[in-house]
């Protein structure tokens, strides 16, 4: 992967427990709306990549799902923790790659903080998330939360124009000494998503924009993957 000064910075996957660097000549840049420049930039990944990261997600379930819901509790909440000790860093991530307001920022970190420290339990699994970037960390904190409480692990794959919020969770995650594998994250766009259904999660969940959910749903009912929708 190219980290030349010349270009901004790309954005790694994480998978495993750490940074995961893939070869390749296709990037996406992450535009900042305020001021049109390009700020970093992500991997277009695709089948490859995404069977790495989903064999990270399954190797890692069962233990997972053994340490029993009241451990998996404490991980959240060293996660959150961490995320309310870094949200001035979270919220500049948000401002630089979605335009938004500081206030707003504020409140979305929040909100993720918030959703990170809930009791709600979901299913159990080896689940692909996918965002769009109209709320990156939030979405993510409050669709992963319940999950991984519930014994499951993720594959997330954020929105391109706005990955670094996710990216940064997740490195948060190893610092709050959460096993690796039970979070990682595939850079991309619908190849990545493709990806992601072929390497066989067990399902495939969206929260965002609609019209772009229909256009992932027909992704997941190509490769026979259950599909779940949910409100942005």
């Amino acid at each position: 992967m190219d980290f030349s000064p010349e270009g901004p910075k790309a954005i790694p996957m994480w998978v495993n427990g750490h940074a995961f660097l893939t070869v390749g000549n296709a990037f996406y840049d992450v535009i900042n709306p305020a001021t049109g420049e390009a700020i970093r930039r992500v991997p277009l990944c695709g089948a490859s990549e995404a069977a790495e990261a989903v064999l990270a997600a399954r190797t890692a379930q069962p233990a997972w799902a053994e340490m029993g819901l009241p451990a998996r509790r404490i991980c959240l909440g060293k996660l959150a923790d961490g995320l309310e000790g870094y949200s001035g860093h979270f919220a500049k991530l948000l401002i630089a790659e979605t335009g938004i307001d500081e206030a707003a920022a504020a409140a979305e970190v929040a909100a993720a903080v918030e959703a990170l420290r809930g009791v709600s339990v979901g299913d159990t699994g080896i689940i692909g998330l996918v965002f769009d970037a109209s709320r990156p960390l939030a979405a993510f904190a409050e669709v992963m939360a319940p999950a991984v409480l519930a014994g499951a692990t993720v594959v997330v794959k954020p929105s391109p124009r706005a990955p670094s919020c996710a990216f940064a969770l997740c490195e948060l995650s190893a610092r709050a000494e959460w096993p690796a594998g039970v979070l990682n994250l595939l850079q991309g766009d619908t190849a990545a998503i493709d990806g992601l259904c072929i390497a066989g999660i067990d399902r495939l969940v969206y929260r965002g924009n609609a019209a772009l959910g229909v256009d992932i749903g027909a992704i997941a009912d190509a490769a026979k993957t259950p599909y779940v929708m949910l409100p942005a």
